[in-house]
């Protein structure tokens, strides 16, 4: 029998499988801001997880919940039955949302939520008379999770190449940042117009045909693109304009990373529906969801016999007992410490470290928001490489490191201390003086 660390029957996601097994990357535990490896070595996690563990890892508290739901019910079939946990969690996180967002659909994932929030769209217009709006709207650079739906409307190349055309009728807007914006601190005063592109898209296929637009608040995955200012409001006006949803993908954003609940709270608008998942249980046990406008859920439902199915949709585990205990657990930690706040009070801290690597001549552009921040490298020889040797140097050095190509990112957790902002930088700075002058 192979060695069980790094046998050759586990396919790993998002991995260049052969490249890891070669040089294996190993983690044994967690703990608060940090991982362990096997000799226990201590490797500060900066990027939450993959954005799930805004309060750390292994909060006790969390930790206790789900220990205790599984003694009492490990699971309850969703549908035609529910459970307590499922209808307490839906009010905790309306209390969240912002407007009338107040119908919260349970899914296993992000990709699940987004999935679930365009069927809710294609639902709503048919049931009010427009069937004929089966159209979508995405942007380049958006991230909307790996299923056909989410990839459709999704804006990253890469993630859809061989795997067909996907969705029909999804058309993308150009990413909302310009040239001139590199290494603008916060939000970029240029690029407001790039939420025209919506309108253009109207004008050329009409209103009439158009579901909805679905974008990230600030584009998460693709590098930490954020909104310039009045871009937001102006994709709102548009769409309200001809009755279109928006869409706002907080699978990122949401839960404090903006500094608010929700990156709709911190830009100051609303959308039709949210979809959200990661640190919505802190990321201890998988879970989803969609909350979308009471509208909505009326006009769905309107006319409908009670014993009428409203939506022919669902997972077996949408709800699922342990997931909800782990997610009210995890929502009373961050009211219980000011996850949130404190997460809006290490922002600044936050970007002027980051920014401070802006003196090595191989970074070409740095972007941050709230406890976001992306950095673009220059490129070597090949495309990506330099992203994929900084993240193994960073591992090596005590750190694991979200790259994308040749872009890397940083999302801390809310619990982050300013020590642990300054170690992190320290480590980038190290691991690129290779390269940087």
């Amino acid at each position: 029998m192979q060695n069980i660390e790094t046998n050759d029957n586990y396919w790993m996601p998002f991995t260049a499988n052969a490249g890891f097994k070669a040089d294996p990357r190993m983690i044994q535990r967690a703990k608060g801001m940090y991982y362990y490896d096997a000799e226990d070595r201590q490797i500060l996690d900066s990027c939450s997880g993959l954005y799930t563990h805004a309060a750390g890892h292994s909060h006790p508290k969390i930790v206790e919940a789900v220990e205790k739901q599984l003694k009492t019910l490990d699971y309850a079939m969703a549908f035609q039955f529910g459970h307590p946990g499922a209808f307490e969690l839906a009010e905790r996180v309306a209390d969240l949302t912002p407007g009338n967002l107040n119908k919260i659909f349970y899914t296993n994932s992000g990709s699940e939520a987004v999935e679930t929030s365009l069927k809710i769209a294609l639902a709503y217009h048919a049931a009010r008379g427009e069937s004929q709006r089966t159209r979508f709207v995405g942007r380049e650079k958006g991230y909307h999770g790996v299923n056909f739906g989410g990839l459709s409307v999704g804006g990253i190349a890469r993630n859809k190449n061989g795997f067909g055309p996907g969705l029909p009728h999804v058309h993308h807007m150009r990413n909302a940042y310009l040239s001139e914006s590199r290494f603008t601190k916060g939000q970029p005063s240029e690029g407001w117009e790039l939420a025209d592109d919506l309108e253009q898209i109207v004008q050329t296929y009409g209103a009439d045909t158009i579901a909805a637009c679905i974008v990230e608040p600030i584009a998460g995955s693709a590098g930490i693109f954020v909104p310039p200012e009045g871009y937001l409001q102006r994709l709102r006006k548009i769409c309200d304009r001809y009755g279109i949803l928006l869409i706002f993908d907080e699978v990122i954003c949401g839960f404090g990373r903006t500094g608010k609940a929700f990156g709709a709270h911190s830009f100051d608008v609303t959308p039709d529906i949210i979809t959200m998942a990661k640190a919505l249980t802190n990321g201890t046990i998988p879970m989803g969801a969609v909350a979308c406008d009471t509208a909505l859920y009326d006009a769905i439902a309107e006319g409908k016999d009670e014993n009428v199915v409203e939506l022919f949709h669902g997972y077996t585990y949408s709800g699922h007992p342990v997931a909800c205990a782990a997610g009210l657990a995890t929502l009373q930690v961050y009211e219980d410490e000011k996850l949130f706040e404190r997460a809006e009070e290490m922002a600044g801290k936050f970007r002027d470290l980051v920014f401070s690597l802006n003196d090595l001549n191989i970074v070409r552009d740095i972007r941050s928001y709230g406890l976001l921040a992306g950095i673009d490298l220059e490129p070597g020889d090949k495309p990506g490489d330099r992203g994929y040797d900084l993240m193994k140097t960073c591992f090596e050095e005590g750190m694991v490191l979200r790259t994308s190509g040749d872009t890397f990112v940083l999302a801390p957790a809310l619990i982050a201390e300013e020590g642990q902002l300054e170690e992190m930088i320290a480590i980038i700075r190290k691991s690129l003086a290779k390269w940087a002058a």
